[in-house]
C-alpha cells in the first residue's frame, strides 16, 4: 500500500476486562488474575487489527487505565481535584493534582509494547501522553520546595525515559498524543498556553537524533470521550501553526468530522514542511455510522490534492476509548471502522496510481 494508514490507539475494552477491573477494585481478584484477561484483551485486539489488514497496530490500550494517567496512576503524590475538562455534552474528566515532588512516572509504556510485540506479527505503533498534559497535574499555586521549573525538568527527563525506551524496545513509531493542543486555545485565547505546551513538548523532542525523531509522531483532535468533545468549536486554524513547529517527524491530525477539511487542508499545505508526513483522519470515531471504503477513498484523494501523495497517511480521527470506561462505541463497530480506513485508503492508493 503506496499511502501507509495507520489507528490511533485505543479499541473500547470488552465487557470481561471492564468487569475484572471493577472486581480487582472491589477485592474479588488478584493483579495476576487481572494481567489475566488484560493479555487476552491485548491479544484479540492485536488478532482483529490484523484480520482487519492494517499494516500497523497497536494493543488497544487495553491495560491502560486511560491514554493520559498511565505513567501517573497509583502514584502518592496525587490528590483527585485536579484541573477539569469539559465536554460539549456536559460531562466532564478530571485531572488528579500534584502535591510533592520529586515527580517521577509509575509506569512506562515499553511495557505495554513489549507484551503486544509477544502477539503482533506486524508492526506496533505505541502511544504516550505528551509531557504538556501531565504539566497539567501542577497546582497553579505551586509547591514548597519544589517550584514549577523543577518539575518540568523532572517532567522532560520522565517523558524522554518514556519515548525511549518505547524505540529502543522496538516500536515501529511513537506517538504522542497531543489532545491538549487544540483545549489550550479554549482556556487561554492569547495563545500564551499553548505556546508554552508546544516549547515543552520540543525540549523533549529536541532530545532526539534526526533519525529517531523521524519514528516520532504526534496527535491532535478536539478530544473524543463518550461520543462527545472538548474543543472541536476551536478554530484548527489557530493550531495548526503552532502545531507543525514540533520537532516530530509525523502528525496524526483528525479530520473526518470538520464540517470544512478543504479549509483544513489548505492550511496543513501552508504550514506543514516538506520532511514531515501527515496523516488525515478519514474515520470518526464518535460517529456511530461505519463509513464506506468509497467514503474513505474520496476523503483521501480529496486530501491528497493538498498533500503530495508521499507524505500523505490515513488515520482514525483519535482513539475509540481513550478511557477505559468508555463503552460508547462497541469493539465491532471500531473494526468494522478500521477496515474501512485500510480498504479506503487501499482504493484510493489504486486511483493515484502508486
Amino acid at each position: 500500500m503506496a499511502i501507509p494508514t495507520e489507528p490511533i490507539g485505543s479499541i473500547p475494552r470488552p465487557e470481561y476486562l471492564l468487569a475484572g477491573f471493577a472486581d480487582l477494585a472491589a477485592g474479588k481478584i488478584d493483579l495476576p488474575a487481572l494481567e489475566e484477561l488484560r493479555n487476552r484483551a491485548v491479544q484479540d485486539t492485536i488478532d482483529r487489527f490484523e484480520a482487519a489488514g492494517s499494516p500497523v497496530v497497536t494493543d488497544g490500550e487495553q491495560a491502560k487505565p486511560s491514554f493520559l494517567t498511565y505513567p501517573i496512576a497509583g502514584l502518592s503524590t496525587l490528590a483527585p481535584d485536579g484541573a477539569v475538562v469539559p465536554f460539549a455534552d456536559g460531562h466532564t474528566r478530571q485531572l488528579p493534582r500534584l502535591t510533592a515532588g520529586p515527580f517521577r512516572y509509575s509506569a512506562s509504556a515499553d511495557a505495554y509494547l513489549r507484551k503486544a510485540l509477544e502477539f503482533a506479527t506486524r508492526p506496533v505503533k505505541q502511544p504516550v501522553i505528551a509531557p504538556s498534559a501531565i504539566s497539567l497535574i501542577y497546582p497553579n499555586d505551586g509547591l514548597p520546595d519544589y517550584p514549577r521549573e523543577q518539575f518540568l525538568d523532572d517532567l522532560v527527563n520522565e517523558s524522554e525515559a518514556d519515548i525511549r525506551s518505547c524505540l529502543e524496545a522496538g516500536a515501529a513509531s511513537v506517538q504522542l498524543d497531543f489532545t491538549e493542543g487544540r483545549l489550550s486555545l479554549k482556556l487561554d485565547p492569547s495563545q500564551d498556553l499553548l505556546r508554552s505546551f508546544i516549547d515543552l513538548n520540543n525540549r523533549v523532542l529536541e532530545r532526539f537524533s534526526d533519525a529517531e525523531r523521524a519514528r516520532i509522531g504526534v496527535h491532535t483532535c478536539p478530544g473524543g470521550d463518550q461520543d462527545s468533545v472538548h474543543s472541536l468549536d476551536v478554530d484548527y486554524a489557530e493550531l495548526l501553526p503552532s502545531l507543525f513547529a514540533l520537532r516530530a517527524g509525523t502528525f496524526y491530525l483528525q479530520l473526518a468530522s470538520e464540517p470544512d477539511r478543504r479549509r483544513v487542508l489548505s492550511i496543513v499545505k501552508e504550514h506543514a514542511r516538506e520532511d514531515q508526513r501527515v496523516f488525515v483522519g478519514v474515520t470518526d470515531p464518535i460517529d456511530p455510522r461505519v463509513e464506506s471504503a468509497e467514503e474513505v477513498r474520496d476523503r483521501v484523494l480529496e486530501a491528497a490534492e493538498y498533500i503530495p501523495p508521499q507524505r500523505l497517511g490515513t488515520c482514525d480521527d483519535c482513539g475509540f476509548s481513550p478511557f477505559a470506561d468508555d463503552t460508547s462505541t462497541s469493539r465491532d463497530t471500531a473494526f468494522a471502522k478500521v477496515a474501512a480506513r485500510v480498504e479506503g485508503t487501499r482504493l484510493a492508493s489504486e486511483a493515484l496510481g502508486i
